[in-house]
């Protein structure tokens, strides 16, 4: 890790990013990431870098719900990262509704964009009820 970021900093850029995905917003997503971000959701799938890959995930993922939300349950913040413990729930396109949870684990860097995020959930769990 490089500089040290501020623990507001790390917040701030945690925040933009579950504010993102409760707006379904594509390219707020991919902006709260630096320009070579990383994504690896889940953790072991093939990691995504740069905002353009991201933003193409994002929408890969929206574009099966009519509403998908992860509200954040906890929130620790140390030295240059946060790890966040989240409940995620949506409505399919076919009007199923689907809850799951999961862990992630972001490192920020010193102009506050994501550097790389590392996902820790279950998406076979999520599909299982779809």
């Amino acid at each position: 890790m490089s500089a040290q970021v501020s623990a507001d900093r790390v917040s701030r850029a945690v925040r933009a990013y579950f504010l993102a995905i409760r707006a379904m917003d594509a390219e707020a997503f991919a902006n709260t990431f630096a320009e070579d971000g990383t994504t690896c959701d889940p953790l072991g799938a093939p990691p995504i870098t740069g905002r353009e890959g991201i933003r193409e995930f994002f929408q890969s993922i929206c574009k099966n719900f009519k509403s998908v939300s992860l509200e954040e349950e906890s929130i620790f913040v140390a030295a240059n990262g946060a790890a966040v413990k989240w409940t995620g729930k949506g409505t399919s396109n076919s009007g199923k509704e689907v809850k799951f949870e999961g862990i992630d684990v972001f490192e920020v860097n010193a102009d506050g964009k994501i550097q790389n995020v590392w996902a820790y959930w279950n998406p076979g769990e999520m599909i299982a009820q779809l």
